[in-house]
């Protein structure tokens, strides 16, 4: 160790620092830009739901100090013709320096009033041409799944769409986050498995769960260059955050039982709502706190 000179320790400390520094340097979305997520329900859902992908996006780049500003540009029911119409008002005109497009669900699902290859791929190349002439960067994400049985006829129709966005982004080299690939993957492993899909990434077939919203945000955050140390960071996180699953409990009651709750409820000054509400959290909360003991007490050394 003596021989190590001053020189020798500081090409040393720099190798260090540039392997520490590295990951975050690929992540290709810098501190301070503006990201706009230009999309259908899904992006919509992707801004509402405390755990919607658009929220965990920014959420785990923040987590690795990397601040965005997001511009929601989600629309229930649009397709690629409606976002193309509102592009100008809805994406260039906030000045973005990202714009991330999720459409064709609907293009397909909609059928007859959706929007046929031919034009759907004029429509996406349009988008992305219009928004790079103005010098915003893109990311294209293939459409995820129209039900969870991917052997579906409007799945199956979804994957010429989906072939075509894949070309587009090599096309026009935009980043490109292959949700449908992640979505399939982990549909058939479950199948394989002996497992029947319904809800396993979805709340209705279309419409992302918590499940699939942490899938779709880990797809967009790889394709913006973020490694596995760094999404693990994040998603320790995205457990943690208030209302992300959201219980409908019901029980069955006679007119009985809820007069007794609405007498008891009054007592306390609340609705039985809120009775009931605060019931059913304290439960949770002794259920959870009972499974840290039992698991505490199992790692225990014997006596």
């Amino acid at each position: 160790m003596r021989n190590f000179n001053f020189f020798t320790w500081t090409a040393v400390a720099a190798l260090l620092l540039g392997s520490a520094g590295a990951s975050r340097a690929d992540v290709v979305v810098k501190d301070g830009e503006t990201v706009a997520f230009l999309g259908d329900s899904i992006t919509a859902g992707g801004v509402s739901s405390p755990v919607g992908y658009v929220n965990l996006v920014a959420s785990a780049l923040k987590t690795n100090d990397i601040k965005i500003k997001v511009v929601p540009a989600g629309v229930s029911g649009h397709k690629s013709n409606d976002m193309l119409g509102r592009l100008d008002h809805d994406v260039i005109a906030k000045k973005p320096d990202w714009m991330l497009v999720s459409c064709g669900v609907n293009d397909v699902w909609h059928g007859d009033n959706g929007v046929p290859l031919e034009k759907y791929k004029t429509n996406m190349t349009a988008i992305v041409d219009k928004a790079q002439a103005t010098g915003i960067k893109v990311m294209i994400l293939t459409a995820t799944v129209i039900g969870e049985d991917v052997a579906n006829p409007n799945n199956k129709k979804l994957i010429d769409y989906n072939a075509f966005l894949r070309e587009l982004a090599k096309q026009k080299n935009c980043l490109l986050a292959d949700l449908n690939a992640d979505f399939l993957g982990v549909l058939n492993d479950a199948t394989k498995a002996g497992n029947k899909p319904g809800s396993m990434l979805t709340a209705d077939g279309v419409h992302p769960n918590a499940r699939g919203h942490f899938l779709m945000a880990k797809g967009i955050l790889r394709a913006f260059g973020m490694d596995e140390k760094q999404l693990d960071k994040a998603e320790n996180v995205w457990l943690d955050i208030p209302g992300g699953v959201n219980f409908d409990v019901w029980k069955s009651l006679t007119v009985r039982q809820y007069r007794q709750l609405e007498v008891i409820a009054a007592k306390q000054h609340k609705e039985v709502s809120a009775l009931t509400s605060q019931l059913f959290s304290k439960a949770i909360d002794d259920l959870l706190a009972q499974k840290a003991n039992d698991d505490a007490a199992a790692t225990m050394p014997a006596k």
